[in-house]
């Protein structure tokens, strides 16, 4: 309960409407009582209230005219009607017509502050998700992140709560699902919104430039340092640093990483003077770092220490009930940034884009639409999708899944060791053989042993 919450009471009972305002302003709320709906709306028009207590019989109006013309012009304000005599009908009404909560005559003082904190509560709430669905519309702010299914309402709920703390965040999801999007609005959400957002992806930096690169470095300091290099966490003073793909980060500077998440300190190479920093730390990862934990490539302190808060991005096939949302998104964005009309994608090229599964998540599907908006061909979209899907079908053939089902890490380390003997060791060929990246094959050969 706040101190500063303002409760209207409405009541035509003078007796009934001095003792609610003496109980309320005993529990610590600013209340402000009167006697008809007409005199309600005018208070509510001069004042600013968290909600509004009023009985459902109030001359020859009702509190649930005075409650619609709440939900019509201040949907956010709490509202609870006191119906007399326990009367049902007027309870499911009420509730119907969105009432936060309801009391019957007649009721005690502690089921009335109960009652007022419950719909005080509901108004916080939705004025908080009134606050995140404006910010999250904002394209400028939350850079494309889009979506209205149950797991994308998750996440958003998620970034609310946490985006104005300083805790760290590991933000987890495949490729393509918008985990530097996440990123950003954890940042434009925060108070640091101000301040500078600065994104490093850790595996496209060489591994002998990523300390220089991430804590900065004093001229000389290596081959080819000719002046002061300031680093990322430097530059991100007072705001936010995002780290891409941080399970590539060399183990040696995950300690000194580590290290700057204890004390907020870094040391640029060269020198032997700290400096302090006020910087808030965002990871992400398509990888496992658990397994990795446990294969001892990533430090297990460092996980826990950037693991506080789990930020897990679904895959666009998990949420394809958003897919015409953002069809219609990237559509307009496309069309007002290279000034072309909108064209029109037929009902079957619908139906075809929203059952396709987007390997690609978001990204690919951003893709394809600003090449549909430059061209304007809908065969073309179509056809690359087709060919993606039969080629997706074409690797399905031939398998049959057991009944009793299999031990999946047995079966992937026999088709790894498999492909090695084929190709004498070749692992290029192996990992072509397999449709396979090298980069993917050379991480599964580590996880079965089969590295050496």
């Amino acid at each position: 309960m706040s101190e500063a919450s303002r409760i209207l009471v409405v009541e035509d009972d003078s007796t009934q409407r001095n003792l609610l305002q003496g109980i309320l302003s005993g529990a610590g709320f600013i209340t402000h009582a009167v006697d008809s709906v007409e005199a309600a709306i005018i208070a509510i028009k001069d004042s600013e209230f968290d909600a509004v207590f009023s009985d459902w019989k109030l001359a020859e109006l009702s509190g649930l005219t005075l409650l619609s013309y709440v939900r019509r012009h201040q949907p956010a304000l709490g509202f609870a009607i006191a119906t007399a005599y326990g009367t049902i009908a007027h309870a499911v009404e009420a509730i119907n017509a969105g009432a936060d909560d309801y009391l019957a005559k007649p009721f005690g003082r502690q089921e009335l502050q109960l009652c007022i904190d419950k719909i005080i509560k509901a108004k916080h709430l939705r004025t908080q998700n009134q606050v995140l669905s404006q910010a999250l519309s904002e394209q400028q702010q939350l850079v494309d992140l889009v979506g209205n299914a149950p797991c994308m309402q998750r996440v958003f709920e998620r970034i609310r709560r946490v985006s104005n703390t300083d805790a760290t965040v590991l933000i987890s999801g495949e490729s393509g699902t918008g985990k530097e999007l996440a990123a950003r609005a954890l940042h434009q959400l925060s108070a640091r919104s101000d301040q500078p957002f600065v994104a490093l992806n850790c595996g496209a930096i060489p591994e002998s430039l990523a300390e220089a690169e991430l804590f900065g470095a004093l001229k000389g300091a290596y081959t080819g340092a000719h002046q002061d290099k300031i680093g990322k966490l430097q530059s991100a003073h007072r705001g936010t640093l995002f780290l891409d793909e941080i399970a590539e980060l060399p183990l040696a500077l995950q300690a000194k990483l580590l290290r700057f998440l204890q004390e907020s300190t870094v040391t640029p190479l060269g020198s032997h003077n700290e400096i302090q920093l006020d910087v808030r730390v965002l990871a992400a990862t398509h990888r496992d770092l658990t397994y990795m934990v446990k294969q001892g490539s990533f430090r297990e302190d460092l996980f826990y220490r950037l693991n506080i808060v789990p930020l897990a991005m679904p895959a666009l096939r998990e949420r394809s009930e958003d897919i015409p949302r953002l069809l219609e998104f990237f559509v307009q964005k496309n069309c007002a940034r290279y000034k072309i009309d909108k064209p029109q994608l037929s009902r079957q090229a619908l139906k075809q884009l929203i059952n396709y599964q987007w390997p690609g998540n978001v990204r690919e599907l951003a893709n394809r639409i600003e090449r549909f908006i430059l061209l304007g061909d809908e065969q073309e979209l179509l056809s690359d999708i087709h060919h993606k899907s039969e080629r997706a079908n074409d690797a399905d053939q031939g398998f049959v899944l057991p009944a009793d089902g299999l031990d999946w890490d047995a079966w992937e380390k026999a088709c790894l060791s498999q492909a090695l003997q084929r190709f004498h060791g070749n692992r290029t060929k192996a990992a072509q053989c397999l449709k396979l990246n090298y980069k993917a094959f050379l991480y599964r050969l580590e996880k079965h042993g089969l590295s050496g």
